[in-house]
C-alpha cells in the first residue's frame, strides 16, 4: 500500500467527502502521476490548493487509459459523468488529453487537524509519498 498526496480545489474535496463524487479523475497530455503509480488499497491524502491536508480516501480500483482520442474521451464522459461529478468546463479543458486515470473511491474521511505536514511549493497536482 502506498500513500499519495492529491492537490484539489475545496469544492472537489467536499464532493468526495459527502459521497457526491465517487471517482477522482486525472487527465494529462503526458504520463505523469498518478498514471501508473496508484493502486487498489492505496491511501490518498487530499490537500486543498494553498491549504492543508483536510481528508483522505481509500482507492477501491483504478483504470488507466493511454492513447486517448476525443471519441474515447467523450465515451468515457458519457459513461461516468454522474460519478465523476464535474462541470462542463472541466470536461472541455481535458478533451485533448492522451492519458487518463480513473480512481474509484471506496471510503473517505475528513480530518479535524492535518495528520501530517508537507512542504510543497511546486506545481504538481499529485505526489507519491511512499
Amino acid at each position: 500500500m502506498r500513500k499519495h498526496l492529491a492537490i484539489m480545489d475545496r469544492a472537489t474535496i467536499d464532493k468526495i467527502l459527502s459521497g457526491k463524487k465517487i471517482i477522482e479523475t486525472r487527465f494529462s497530455l503526458h504520463k505523469i502521476a498518478p498514471f501508473g503509480v496508484v493502486s487498489s488499497g492505496d491511501l490518498v491524502y487530499m490537500k486543498a490548493s494553498g491549504g492543508e491536508i483536510i481528508g483522505q480516501f481509500r482507492v477501491k480500483k483504478v483504470f488507466f487509459f493511454e492513447g486517448f482520442d476525443q471519441k474515447d474521451f467523450f465515451d468515457l464522459k458519457k459513461r461516468y459523468e454522474k460519478e465523476i461529478n464535474a462541470d462542463e468546463n472541466y470536461w472541455n479543458n481535458k478533451k485533448d488529453c492522451k492519458f487518463g486515470t480513473l480512481i474509484f473511491i471506496s471510503e473517505s474521511e475528513r480530518f479535524i487537524t492535518s495528520p501530517i505536514k508537507i512542504k510543497k511549493s511546486d506545481q504538481r497536482g499529485w505526489m507519491v509519498l511512499g
